[in-house]
């Protein structure tokens, strides 16, 4: 049996928040925002998932708060 580990990445509340999930080979990324609802992602590498991260993540979005990009940014680079 694999350990999973759970990762938050970020959470304004409890509609809000992203959390992924190490479990053996795969990544499973739940986000969950007021907005859709749950959505769940599974990647098969760490690379695969920060590719999506920057995509999901644009840094031009977060010229006026680059902190908490970095934050965002490096809690996935922790998973």
């Amino acid at each position: 049996m694999h350990m999973i580990k759970k990762h938050e990445i970020y959470k304004k509340d409890k509609w809000n928040m992203m959390t992924v999930e190490v479990q053996g080979r795969y990544i499973v990324l739940r986000e969950i925002s007021d907005q859709w609802g749950e959505e769940t992602h599974t990647f098969m590498s760490r690379p695969a998932l920060m590719q999506w991260a920057e995509s999901r993540f644009p840094k031009e979005e977060y010229e006026d708060n680059m902190e908490e990009w970095r934050s965002i940014m490096a809690a996935f680079k922790g998973v």
